[in-house]
């Protein structure tokens, strides 16, 4: 449904030099992740990552051959400690000489906070979309140099990072049964197409620290992934302009998404992707269901799709299977635009029905 025109021979002209033999041996966490730095290290050499197709990030056991990708990475990017708290103490003891980057924290990055409750707050003016919002443009500066920040979305940034999560405990408003919190910072971050620009200079930048041999291909690499993200976003916001209708989520991993191209969900059914949804909870949310005229509910592929049929009892809603991590998605360069293409596919076919 998107089409992505093919980048200029001369951006992609670097990517075929030789120089596997020299490559940094790089470590990422999860799909996304490693799509933003393969497409930085295209012609180079490429990455790895540690959670496989179908694992939650909120909760995986290393295998051996993870820990010996660590401990011979020169570099690692994760997303961060409110994603995978399993992580940081096996980066610290088996990365302890790797140049190791969370992304979340990254200068620049936009941070949103969890949404509260089952049923999100909705402003007098939202109903769904928000046309007059200009998708990224009004924010989209040069980010060559990966730290040139003041876009609009700042409003939504936390620069403290010291949220607290040890101190909730809220049953079903607090943690997920892998202990992910759902409260404080939303770490699913990769789903807006910004932050996935901010990122490919700054995956560059830290590249080239440690190979500068291949600074200008990675630098090459990155402005031509910015280049291909700005693309895909104008072609999914007129795509997304023209759908309407009132949606809900399966647990709470698209605001990033939602905020990109002014839509918002109206609730989600369970807490976390590790959850399973009390039964006030899944009551909660039908009756929002059918309150606001709900037309579509995205399921995931781990999910029950018993519960959708459940929370949709008695409404006329469509139902479509969406994957914040690309499970079905190939590995490689385009792996980043091919999952926001997804994505927002996935809403037109839902919110068009």
């Amino acid at each position: 449904m998107f089409t992505r025109s093919l980048l200029p021979a001369v951006l992609l002209g670097v990517s075929a030099l030789p120089t596997f033999a020299d490559a940094p041996r790089v470590v990422t966490d999860i799909a996304p992740v490693q799509g933003l730095v393969a497409r930085v290290m295209a012609g180079v050499g490429e990455p790895d990552v540690l959670v496989p197709p179908g694992a939650s990030p909120h909760g995986y056991s290393l295998r051996p051959s993870d820990a010996r990708a660590l401990s011979s990475s020169d570099a690692v990017f994760w997303i961060g400690d409110e994603l995978e708290p399993w992580l940081a103490d096996s980066l610290s003891e088996l990365a302890a000489e790797a140049t190791i980057v969370s992304l979340l924290d990254a200068p620049g990055t936009t941070r949103l906070d969890f949404r509260e409750g089952v049923v999100f707050a909705q402003s007098d003016h939202d109903h769904g979309h928000d046309h007059g919002h200009d998708h990224e443009d009004d924010h989209d500066h040069d980010h060559e140099d990966g730290h040139d920040h003041d876009h609009a979305e700042d409003e939504h940034a936390h620069e403290d990072h010291g949220h607290d999560h040890d101190d909730h405990d809220h049953g079903d408003h607090g943690h997920d049964h892998s202990g992910h919190s759902h409260e404080g910072l939303d770490p699913h971050a990769w789903l807006s197409p910004q932050n996935g620009k901010q990122w490919l200079a700054l995956i560059a930048e830290e590249l080239a620290k440690i190979d500068p041999a291949n600074a200008e291909i990675y630098q090459s690499n990155a402005l031509a992934g910015q280049a291909e993200i700005d693309e895909l976003v104008q072609s999914l916001g007129a795509e997304l302009e023209q759908t309407d209708g009132q949606f809900v989520v399966f647990h709470d991993a698209y605001q990033y998404f939602e905020t990109s191209f002014g839509l918002k969900s109206v609730g989600a059914i369970s807490l976390g992707d590790a959850s399973d949804p009390s039964v006030a909870r899944v009551a909660e949310i039908r009756d929002a269901i059918l309150a606001a005229d709900v037309s579509c509910v995205f399921s995931e592929p781990q999910f029950n799709p018993g519960l959708v049929r459940t929370v949709t009892e008695g409404a006329e809603v469509a139902s479509v299977v969406i994957d914040p991590l690309g499970t079905k998605i190939e590995a490689g360069a385009s792996f980043y635009t091919d999952l926001l293409a997804d994505t927002g596919a996935r809403f037109v076919e839902c919110l068009s029905n």
